[in-house]
């Protein structure tokens, strides 16, 4: 295999020539993209079965449809986003045109995760090939099987220098991160993305930070309690609650807790059966030391259901803890697995000072018909999005940006913030020689008196 340096060069000599510039050769790349998922399907589905035991539903759900939505959506609004853009010029600048014309920052590095490793490899390609960028992709090594298909994606659709995927371990991220990028995107853990950071400042190179956290879910006593336990149970063990959105812990009003708790116990059977951890279409801990960290966190409270593991294939049991006290484990990190600490609240403020005592989470979720407190929730807490009586969703559509906020992330993406992301906006003014303002040169006698009134 070539070295990365070379890669890095080739893909760098691809950019200068020019075969990523034209709009032309971004929607047909893109085309040519959105064609082979639709080729490459069934082996995809089954990669991703057999690195995370993901269903088809699932896989199609939240990995491969999401990705052909997000391809359609850029595509057909490409041409109007790259085109330059026409700003209003002040009195200062009369006679003059001020334009920002889109371009792409060069060769990009996309470091994907392995939660979902088909949709985050992909979709921040989307972007950076929409904006006319080389791309460099690493995924990674948890999932061999979904890598080798991207690989093989990647081969069919773009030729030397385009995109290519570099497949290793850490060492190999260590050795990409040394390289000169114009831009680094990130989705990963909040400690690998301060690693992913630092190496970026030592070079200013810019980056996007997908990073996680500690994601709140807050069902309010007059919250619809059988739709809330349905969408939360939907939520946070889709994937087997690797989800850097997923609800990472629950507060519900201490007035609904018992019929709430009953409910999200009928709906965890009714989704995956009584017997979740022998389900094989409910997904699997992607790794044995990802499943020994998580079997360690359900010693931190009392199961009131779940709690049972399948050792052979890395699966646990859908589990709501209760009594978890606030500095255990299992409250201390993102816990990216299918365990739910489960609290109580009596107000509003009391629900806030909790939230607020830790770092900004990535998503956060209320359930409430009560305008007034939803108003107080979302003025007093900061997150990067979420969802008023839903979760996950609000990371669905390409009209909203998605992103986090202080140590959950940097940056955002989808839809046109995917393009905007990896586009600099080079800022030009058009002056005019028809004729020239004076009065900005030292030489004129009344300079100051006008530069006083025009600047204030």
């Amino acid at each position: 295999m070539n070295s990365i340096p070379s890669i890095i060069s080739r893909h760098q000599e691809f950019f200068t020539a020019g075969h990523t510039r034209s709009i032309k050769a971004r929607l047909d790349a893109l085309r040519n993209v959105k064609q082979a998922i639709k080729t490459y399907e069934a082996d995809v589905l089954s990669a991703l079965y057999q690195d995370l035991h993901k269903s088809e539903h699932e896989a199609y759900m939240t990995e491969i449809g999401i990705v052909l939505k997000e391809i359609s959506f850029v595509m057909k609004r490409l041409r109007k986003w790259a085109k330059p853009k026409k700003v209003k010029t002040p009195l200062t600048h009369i006679g003059s045109q001020s334009v920002m014309i889109p371009e792409p920052y060069g060769t990009v590095l996309v470091i994907a995760p392995w939660n979902y490793p088909f949709q985050l490899a992909l979709s921040p390609l989307i972007g950076a090939i929409a904006a006319g960028n080389t791309v460099i992709v690493k995924p990674s090594e948890y999932t061999p099987a979904v890598s080798a298909v991207l690989s093989s994606i990647i081969r069919d659709v773009f030729p030397s220098g385009y995109v290519t995927l570099v497949e290793g371990g850490p060492d190999t991220s260590t050795a990409l991160l040394k390289q000169p990028f114009d831009y680094i995107f990130f989705t990963g853990s909040v400690s690998v993305g301060k690693i992913v950071m630092e190496a970026a400042a030592k070079q200013l190179i810019p980056v996007t930070l997908e990073l996680g956290g500690k994601s709140p879910c807050i069902v309010h006593k007059d919250a619809d309690i059988k739709l809330a336990a349905k969408r939360i149970v939907f939520g946070k063990f889709t994937n087997a609650g690797q989800t850097c959105i997923a609800p990472d812990y629950l507060v519900v009003h201490e007035e609904i807790k018992s019929e709430f708790v009953k409910e999200m116990k009928h709906i965890i059977g009714e989704f995956f059966g009584h017997q979740p951890e022998l389900n094989p279409a409910y997904g699997k801990i992607v790794s044995e030391r990802h499943f020994q960290r998580l079997i360690g966190f359900l010693n931190d409270g009392i199961p009131l259901t779940g709690g049972k593991a399948d050792h052979k294939h890395h699966k646990i049991a859908p589990t709501i803890l209760d009594q978890v006290k606030d500095e255990a484990p299992v409250m201390q990190e993102e816990i990216f697995g299918p365990i739910f600490p489960l609290f109580t609240y009596r107000s509003t403020d009391e629900v806030i000072a909790m939230v607020n005592a830790r770092p900004k989470p990535l998503a956060l979720y209320l359930f409430t018909n009560h305008k007034t407190a939803e108003q107080h929730i979302l003025e007093n807490i900061s997150f990067g999005g979420g969802c008023i009586n839903d979760t996950l969703m609000h990371a669905a559509t390409p009209y909203l940006p998605f992103g986090g906020v202080g140590e959950s992330g940097i940056g955002r993406y989808h839809g046109f913030d995917s393009f905007n992301t990896f586009t600099h906006k080079k800022s030009i003014l058009k002056q005019t020689n028809r004729f020239d303002l004076a009065f900005r040169y030292p030489s004129s006698k009344i300079g100051l008196r006008l530069i006083r009134k025009l600047l204030k």
